[in-house]
């Protein structure tokens, strides 16, 4: 080893929450791991997506909450205090600096190299540090590629003249625009109209398709929708942009329809890309720009002798920070027991494969109402081709409701395998579902029977005994 050149028996590219996991995992094996990143370690989530968004939504869900709750609305019906919804933001992201980041992957014995990183063919990778050196290190073992996404904009005439908000943007700002324009309707354009349509901005969406959280239940969506409205947003179906400027400081859209509309800021929240586009996948003989195909113990599969990984958002499996840190956990197991010459045990739910990947992601959405879901949907599961009985229940029946607020209005819905008689798919919608999620994974992850699953007693009043009534609906 000199000054330029390293060796390790692993290289992870990329220290947001995935890369760290794979890292730490790898360095708990007993293999000498170094991780590479060029921005700030803890990545997307820590700094401009879940930490910064949900300390942005914490406030107005908690405020929606209080209003529906007797002698607790009057006491807030006032507006936000927008200078202290920014100020507990802005610490929830550590002020957008990394040092806490630095000491917990010291106290894991994890080296870190500041830079970027670019393979240069088979185990081998580059590192351009920040001071113009160049560190040139080769893997032993594995890399492992963790390097998320990236927002997606469309090729929209006049988008580069506007400065547009991506969901850096949308997370970060220091000041509340008059008037917002949002397009898309997935969950980062409904988590963003939620907050800043409660912070004090007119929020308008441009939804091209005929519904918001499309991947969702429809009811999801539908209810996401009747909250957003009745907080003020103006939600326009069916419409598309066509070309955009920016005059006198605001923005012009121009609408497919012939319309015209101006705003503040636009925030475009059309889907995600992969950063892969500057990795030097050339080298080993993949395509720039291209998601990363990987098994389910995350080699990527074009890619010859197993050396290489690619774990979290990266391979296009499960768009989530904490289904990225599963793949991880997983992903450093595995390289641990491969270098190592041991078993892989690479059965469904095995210790080394991400079963759940595929039947029980849990996903939550911080709107008013919020949704929680995994496993399946009713589409999907149509789709499998699978025997399923759905299993719905009004959320306002549940006496968990009644306690929780006044007006309580949600739904569930439950997927039965009626070949195998387990749950394969929850979707809850309603304020305060977020926490029901996690029960639901256990069911779907855990494959229990309905049977079994009778005997789980929920305690009373809590929103949980959703589960006894979807149970109770499917006994008849």
């Amino acid at each position: 080893m000199n000054e330029t050149t390293r060796t390790y028996d692993v290289i992870v590219i990329g220290a947001g929450p995935v890369g760290e996991n794979v890292a730490e995992r790898a360095r708990a094996a007993g293999l000498s791991t170094v991780i590479v990143e060029r921005e700030l370690l803890g990545g997307e989530c820590s700094f401009w997506a879940c930490d910064p968004s949900k300390a942005l939504l914490r406030p107005v869900v908690a405020r929606a909450d209080a209003r529906r709750v007797p002698g607790l609305g009057q006491a807030v019906a006032g507006p936000l205090d927008v200078e202290a919804v920014l100020a507990h933001r802005d610490k929830m992201s550590s002020y957008w600096k990394d040092e806490d980041q630095v000491d917990w992957l010291n106290s894991v014995s994890v080296d870190l190299i500041r830079g970027h990183g670019r393979l240069t063919g088979p185990r081998k990778v580059s590192v351009q540090a920040p001071g113009g050196e160049t560190v040139a290190l080769t893997a032993r073992h594995a890399v492992a590629v963790s390097t998320g996404t990236s927002a997606a904009l469309p090729p929209i005439p006049g988008l580069d003249t506007v400065r547009p908000w991506t969901s850096r943007e949308a997370t970060s700002a220091d000041k509340v625009p008059g008037r917002l324009a949002v397009v898309g309707g997935g969950v980062v354009a409904v988590e963003m109209a939620t907050a800043w349509q409660a912070l004090g901005s007119q929020v308008t969406m441009l939804v091209l398709e005929d519904a918001l959280l499309q991947r969702m239940e429809p009811f999801a969506g539908e209810l996401v929708t009747d909250g957003l409205r009745e907080a003020g947003v103006d939600i326009r179906f069916g419409t598309s942009v066509t070309s955009l400027s920016r005059e006198g400081g605001e923005v012009q859209i121009t609408l497919a329809d012939g319309g015209h509309l101006a705003a503040d800021e636009i925030l475009l929240a059309t889907g995600r890309a992969p950063n892969t586009w500057d990795l030097g996948l050339e080298t080993i003989g993949l395509t720039p720009g291209d998601w990363l195909k990987v098994d389910d113990t995350f080699r990527v599969t074009d890619v010859a002798d197993g050396w290489f990984y690619a774990v979290g958002d990266v391979n296009h499996r499960a768009l989530m920070t904490h289904q990225g840190k599963y793949q991880a956990r997983i992903a450093g197991a595995v390289i641990g027991a491969r270098a190592k010459g041991g078993p892989v045990d690479d059965a469904p739910w095995g210790a080394h494969v991400a079963t759940a990947d595929h039947a029980a992601v849990p996903q939550v959405v911080f709107t008013t109402p919020e949704v929680a879901s995994v496993g399946l949907t009713s589409r999907e599961a149509e789709q499998s081709g699978r025997r399923i009985e759905v299993v719905d229940y009004d959320l306002a029946h549940v006496a968990g409701a009644h306690q929780y607020g006044e007006d309580y209005r949600g739904r569930a819905r439950m997927l039965i395998d009626t070949d195998r008689n387990t749950v394969v798919g929850v979707t809850f919608a309603g304020p305060g579902v977020g926490e029901l999620v996690h029960s639901a994974t256990i069911a779907v992850a855990g494959e229990v029977p309905l049977d079994r699953l009778w005997h789980a007693v929920p305690a009373f009043p809590t929103l949980g005994e959703v589960w006894l009534r979807l149970l109770e609906t499917h006994r008849g």
